[in-house]
């Protein structure tokens, strides 16, 4: 498990020449970054010139119950095998696709499941405060405003909606193409998504202005907002990244080719000032881009990653991909999650081979807990984990769902993290550990 081979960069890739890291890899105690006051409005609100910065205080009410809370130790209960969860979410019917926390408090989620439901509920009892109705296709993305005071949810077929969380109220709605991934702006009441014809579409909200990014002719996969809010990175089925001027409405770069990937984009990042993006694909890279120069710096792919093998015709091939990846906020670190289990911690400061943590099933997701070198894991096998990226060692793992996890998220202190699953149901999982 503690594997560090020095061989997880290709060998023609160009060295780091204009970054900077620690010097002192071996950070022993690692102290809560202050986050500082927040940036101004940036061009891109300013041209949006009614767009409210201003947070709001959220009331939060509920009087309709849908949630379980997990019995005590000791006493029997209706789920196989053990239960690590303090709250159970039980009001979906089907598979629960996706999970958000609202960022201003972490005291409330929202989830959207294959049942074509959402619902909004609070985490300390998991009582629901009110469900995002009129959805006709499975739910697969839903996420709080940055200011909380919205939360919008999207569907496979396309249909996204807006509510305004604190009179429960629908502000918001249009029907796009066939939807692949959604994110808010991370400063301003602007949604962005994906679609499957190509688009990537901006939207003011509530009132609807629009503009559209359109890339090839095939689909926007995964996109990301960078920190500055001027710029978003997006993936296309064909391999390429495209990284858009926000304002203009123009790409500032464009990876295709060698530098782009062989197979479509699953996954995008970036790291906590902006000044690097990571790119994923099915071909199992995980590609280290500059977003000022949009030049390929670094190239990972674990040496047990074996090259997708030929399969005759009308055969399935046991195919592996990079699922999910994230930079550490305090050290040179990047993390890559593949289908087949493998997590990869990479240096980024020497473009090796940390680590290689072996799970029993697939990734899923992973997520980097903020101010530490932990990196969290959720996996096919129904289990979160906790790994020390330093040492490659597991920490802790949390079970109880009888199902695959398929999305998950992580409170802003690390106390809590929520998952949702297979087994038609979320859940909260207090996490304790005995390092702080």
């Amino acid at each position: 498990m503690e594997s560090e081979s020095e061989t997880g960069a290709a060998a023609d890739t160009p060295p780091l020449e204009t970054l900077s890291f620690h010097g002192d890899e071996e950070i022993i105690e690692v102290v809560e970054l202050d986050p500082g006051p927040p940036d101004p409005a940036d061009d891109l609100a300013q041209e949006m010139e009614d767009v409210d910065f201003e947070e709001e205080e959220e009331e939060e009410e509920g009087n309709e119950e849908g949630w379980v809370l997990e019995p005590q130790e000791g006493v029997v209960g209706s789920m196989e095998g053990p239960d690590d969860s303090e709250v159970t979410f039980a009001l979906h019917s089907a598979s629960v696709f996706c999970v958000s926390l609202d960022p201003k408090t972490n005291t409330l989620a929202v989830t959207g499941g294959e049942d074509d439901k959402a619902f909004v509920w609070r985490l300390s009892d998991g009582e629901l405060l009110f469900e995002c109705a009129g959805h006709k296709d499975s739910v697969t993305c839903a996420d709080f405003s940055h200011d909380s005071t919205l939360v919008a949810t999207g569907d496979m077929s396309g249909l996204l909606k807006v509510w305004q969380v604190d009179t429960k109220e629908e502000v918001w709605s249009f029907e796009a193409g066939d939807l692949e991934w959604m994110e808010w702006h991370p400063r301003a009441p602007v949604l962005l998504a994906g679609t499957a014809d190509g688009n990537t579409w901006m939207w003011k909200v509530p009132n609807g202005d629009c503009k559209t990014f359109q890339g090839p002719n095939c689909p926007s996969t995964c996109g990301r907002v960078l920190p500055d809010g001027k710029r978003a990175v997006v993936g296309y089925e064909d391999g390429t990244t495209r990284i858009w001027d926000l304002k203009q409405g123009s790409p500032i770069h464009v990876l295709k080719g060698t530098e782009g990937h062989q197979g479509p984009l699953t996954c995008v990042a970036t790291n906590p000032d902006g000044s690097l993006i990571l790119t994923g694909s099915v071909d199992c890279q995980a590609k280290l881009v500059s977003a000022t120069t949009g030049k390929v710096v670094g190239v990972f792919r674990p040496e047990t990653v074996a090259s997708q093998p030929s399969v005759a015709e009308g055969e399935e091939s046991e195919s592996n991909s990079v699922e999910s990846l994230g930079f550490c906020s305090v050290m040179p670190l990047a993390a890559v999650g593949y289908l087949d289990g493998t997590l990869a911690i990479y240096d980024l400061s020497t473009q090796t081979l940390r680590h290689q943590c072996q799970h029993q099933s697939g990734i899923v997701q992973l997520l980097w807990e903020v101010g530490t070198a932990v990196v969290y894991t959720c996996s096919l096998d129904g289990v979160v984990r906790l790994w020390d990226a330093r040492t490659g060692r597991l920490l802790t793992d949390y079970r109880g769902h009888t199902a695959e996890i398929l999305d998950f998220a992580l409170s802003k202190d690390a106390s809590l993290v929520v998952t949702t699953s297979g087994d038609h149901k979320a859940k909260v999982f207090c996490v304790q550990r005995p390092d702080r």
